[in-house]
């Protein structure tokens, strides 16, 4: 069986992150509860998300020298929406990949909607749905 880190990242390399300075400049942070892969416990874990990932940490003290406790990478989620009628949980929402799917727990109603809105432009902006030379401009044309 594939693990929920594989099929999120596409490797079982765990410093896919190499290179992405996550200790500076985020574009969002902030604690979530995170449900468990295998233990499907709930743990509250400070996130941080920078250039199109999404990284996990157990302390909100995030430095050079700090270690991803998991990373998800935008390029290969297909959608993030609320999910509070799935887990039965306030303020739930989950990211799913083609091949599985990961729960949070924000803090608030606002929380959950600005790292639903906030992931979803990381999708977006990392998408290859559509190439460069697929955009025709069709306001050039005379």
């Amino acid at each position: 069986m594939i693990s929920l880190w594989r099929a999120l990242n596409g490797s079982g390399e765990e410093d896919d992150y190499e290179g992405i300075e996550f200790w500076t400049s985020p574009e969002r942070t902030g604690w979530l509860m995170k449900q468990g892969e295998y233990i499907k416990n709930w743990r509250r874990r400070w996130f941080v998300l920078k250039e199109g990932n999404i990284f996990w940490f157990k302390e909100s003290s995030v430095t050079r020298g700090s270690r991803p406790r998991g990373v998800i990478k935008a390029a290969n989620c297909v959608t993030v929406k609320g999910a509070e009628d799935v887990v039965n949980r306030q303020f739930a929402f989950e990211i799913s990949t083609r091949e599985d799917t990961m729960f949070f727990i924000a803090d608030s109603e606002k929380e959950k909607e600005d790292w639903i809105n906030a992931i979803g432009r990381s999708i977006v902006q990392k998408s290859r749905c559509v190439s460069d030379n697929e955009i025709f401009d069709y306001d050039s044309r005379k």
